[in-house]
């Protein structure tokens, strides 16, 4: 992994994303820090730094796989970040976007990709994993879709049991954890 570009990224995350304060998460649960990794990843230099260490990372882990996704919001820049940065390297990896709720029209699909075949490897991404709900909706929607789920990819691990969760469905890797943010 190019240590520069995860040194800046680590360098916007803190400035930008990361606060001390007590806050209730999306799981429930009450923290006394935050990482919004939206400020980041929806910043032209962040995102450029996402997809570019998330598709390096990916070469390694799950160098077949064709596409990247998961759960909207979080992963919605993160994919499009990837996906981007995998056209311009020359080994292309569609997007795609798992709803939270099927599509209330129409198909009533959770999710929204260009046409994968049966089968295609995909990586799930992330931005930060806590207890890793959002990560294992993603993963069981998108072999509900047909896919197979070669690896999950997340920014941030809080290293509060998301990753064992998540790791008893596939593997998973992530850029940064709660100790990057946060003295021991």
């Amino acid at each position: 992994m190019d240590p520069s570009k995860r040194a800046r990224l680590l360098e916007l995350l803190r400035s930008r994303s990361f606060q001390e304060r007590e806050v209730i998460l999306s799981s429930g649960l009450k923290s006394n820090f935050y990482i919004d990794c939206k400020q980041v990843s929806l910043d032209a230099e962040g995102a450029a730094l996402i997809g570019a260490l998330f598709h390096e990372t990916i070469d390694k882990v799950a160098p077949d796989a064709v596409a990247v996704g998961g759960l909207t919001l979080g992963a919605d820049p993160l994919a499009t970040a990837t996906s981007l940065i995998s056209f311009q390297s020359g080994r292309p990896r569609a997007a795609f976007i798992v709803r939270k709720e099927p599509k209330g029209h129409g198909t009533g699909q959770w999710i929204e990709s260009p046409k994968l075949p049966e089968g295609a490897p995909v990586v799930i991404l992330e931005d930060v994993i806590t207890t890793g709900a959002a990560t294992l909706k993603a993963i069981e929607r998108a072999r509900l879709a047909g896919f197979t789920v070669r690896h999950a990819l997340g920014l941030v691990d809080r290293l509060e049991g998301g990753r064992d969760a998540v790791e008893a469905q596939c593997p998973l890797t992530t850029l940064f954890t709660k100790r990057d943010f946060l003295p021991a």
